[in-house]
């Protein structure tokens, strides 16, 4: 590990989301004063705040660790960065890996923000016969349900529709760490990481 990498990385990360260093300390918990040691190099980061700092940078621990992001991550195809948008009159699903000028059914589409899921709304996984088994206790009635449930790693985007009438049951092979995001047509998009 070195300070003087991590800490230009996080500096980096943080005006490319055009983020103040004291956005950045409200955000993970820490004075805007240990975020200034950080990319000065002057300091280096708990090891428990490098899971909150990957979050909020949409990016991986070790890429924070090593202090540099490999060419994959930087280019715009990743699927971790993949943008999410769902039509209000239609509940159709479109993505994109970079920005994109959306529209359907006659109304300009914005990309969906995710937010990370609170411990009451996070999905339950299970691990069943080497397969990692998704569920949820949300309610699906025809006015609150998931709409849909992806599951995003590296080079990969897996997206299972859901049904209002249904309970939401997702069977995903055995992947590396990734994200699981969700749409809920009352709380938003939704994710949480697997690790």
């Amino acid at each position: 590990m070195n300070n003087t990498k991590t800490g230009k990385l996080i500096r980096q990360l943080r005006t490319e989301k055009k983020l103040t260093q004291k956005q950045l300390a409200e955000l993970i918990g820490v004075s805007d004063k240990a975020v200034s040691k950080w990319e000065t190099g002057k300091g280096y980061p708990d090891i428990s705040l490098f899971s909150a700092l990957a979050d909020v940078f949409g990016t991986d621990v070790r890429n924070l660790l090593m202090g540099n992001i490999n060419k994959n991550e930087k280019e715009n195809g990743n699927m971790k960065k993949l943008k999410f948008y769902v039509c209000k009159d239609c509940g159709n699903i479109i993505t994109a890996t970079s920005e994109a000028a959306i529209s359907c059914c006659g109304n300009s589409l914005s990309p969906l923000a995710p937010r990370a899921a609170e411990e009451s709304e996070m999905l339950k996984i299970e691990n069943i016969d080497g397969n990692l088994y998704i569920s949820s206790d949300h309610p699906m009635t025809k006015e609150h349900y998931i709409s849909f449930v992806a599951y995003t790693v590296d080079s990969t985007a897996m997206i299972f529709k859901q049904y209002p009438e249904w309970n939401l049951q997702v069977t995903l092979p055995p992947f590396r760490s990734g994200r699981l995001v969700w749409y809920c047509n009352k709380c938003g998009l939704l994710y949480q990481n697997i690790r």
